[in-house]
């Protein structure tokens, strides 16, 4: 199966100044140490003094605190570096002065081994805190290229409402090869969310040329089908261009036209969507086309659109595989739909955001930290 994405909580955007918008996911802060680290030095401290205290004549706990000064850097920057090695010196000459060893050849020593630890303490900070600019900017710049690739996600697009969750298997890790996008068009509402088979940087690509021509010709192609056809045909052109032959894309388009009570999918090898309404949760089977990439391998006519009832009080839950297939301690994978059943039973409407808020917590529960991408997007009609 194709890989993945990413997307916590979307901020809402307008339909008038976005026509076109997906999920984006978002990433930490990268170069903080954890706050552990930053009380290492000031154990070390006390352990020291509480030795000395202990022990005055038969200790020379003083030479604990030549690694002061690399504990601090671990977790500070330069200067306070440099200043916690100028103190432990200083706090050394004064404990080997208090009991008289002030000039004891071995405690000359470990004056000079603090010393050198300092300056090699404040070599590390400096490295350290270039390493955290160079990751804050290469996050900075990962993070510019998902929400250029990736919109985020409104809380309306026509007569829908919706929401949506996009998250990296890797924290790192902005953007995959799972996708979605809304657009608003004059033929009503079109969705699309797919997974490219593959990984890196190679399914980046395919999925931003795929976004890329949906957005365009979402609004300039009348038939469901018919986007579909020409959705297949630039992820082949992507294919040939690249020398992949076995890059394709697993996908389910939706169109809901205004004032309708339906939707019409087209379902091109991906995984079914999910209905949730009075009636209960069910799986919504349509007719499967091969993936969007592998037109050319049908030998026959594209098959029609499925129209399915679509009111008010059901919502739709598109995802990727990165949800069913996550596992848990045991090797089970989660169980959507059960677990869906489970929990909205008794409750006759659920909203977008609920939905998905509810399956990525519910995940974590079952299978821990997210191991594959995964992406989610949640729709209901506005009447």
């Amino acid at each position: 199966m194709p890989p993945q994405i990413r997307d916590p909580r979307s901020p809402a955007v307008s339909a008038a100044t976005e026509p076109c918008h997906p999920a984006a996911p978002q990433a930490a802060a990268p170069g903080s140490p954890p706050h552990w680290v930053r009380w290492l030095p000031v154990l070390l401290l006390l352990t020291d003094l509480l030795i000395e205290a202990l022990f005055p004549q038969a200790t020379a706990a003083g030479f604990l605190l030549t690694g002061l000064p690399v504990l601090v850097a671990f977790g500070f920057g330069p200067l306070p570096t440099a200043l916690s090695g100028a103190g432990a010196l200083g706090l050394q000459l004064l404990l080997a002065a208090r009991v008289g060893h002030l000039y004891e050849h071995h405690h000359l020593w470990a004056y000079l081994s603090t010393a050198l630890a300092g300056l090699a303490g404040v070599m590390l900070a400096v490295q350290r805190v270039r390493q955290a600019r160079h990751l804050v900017l290469a996050s900075t710049v990962s993070e510019a290229l998902r929400r250029t690739v990736l919109h985020p996600v409104p809380e309306q697009v026509g007569e829908l409402r919706t929401a949506g969750r996009y998250q990296a298997a890797q924290a790192e890790v902005a953007i995959g090869g799972d996708l979605y996008e809304l657009c608003d068009t004059p033929f009503g509402t079109r969705v699309l969310l797919g997974d490219v088979r593959g990984s890196g940087l190679e399914a980046v690509r395919a999925a931003a040329d795929l976004l890329g021509a949906f957005r365009a010709t979402a609004h300039e192609v009348g038939q469901l089908v018919e986007l579909a056809e020409l959705l297949d045909r630039q992820v082949r052109r992507g294919a040939v261009e690249s020398g992949d032959e076995e890059l394709f894309v697993t996908a389910v388009l939706l169109e809901h036209r205004r004032g309708a009570d339906r939707l019409d999918v087209v379902n091109r090898g991906h995984l079914d969507p999910v209905l949730l309404g009075r009636a209960g949760v069910r799986t919504v089977h349509c007719p499967q086309d091969l993936p969007l990439g592998l037109g050319h391998l049908r030998g026959r006519p594209a098959p029609a659109a499925t129209g399915i009832p679509f009111a008010a009080g059901q919502t739709l839950l598109l995802h990727t595989d990165g949800v069913t297939e996550a596992r848990d301690r045991d090797g089970r994978f989660y169980p959507l739909t059960a677990r869906l059943a489970t929990r909205y039973h008794h409750r006759p409407s659920v909203t977008p955001e609920q939905l998905v808020s509810f399956v990525t917590e519910d995940l974590v529960r079952h299978a821990g930290p997210a191991r594959d991408d995964l992406a989610l997007l949640a729709l209901t009609p506005v009447r």
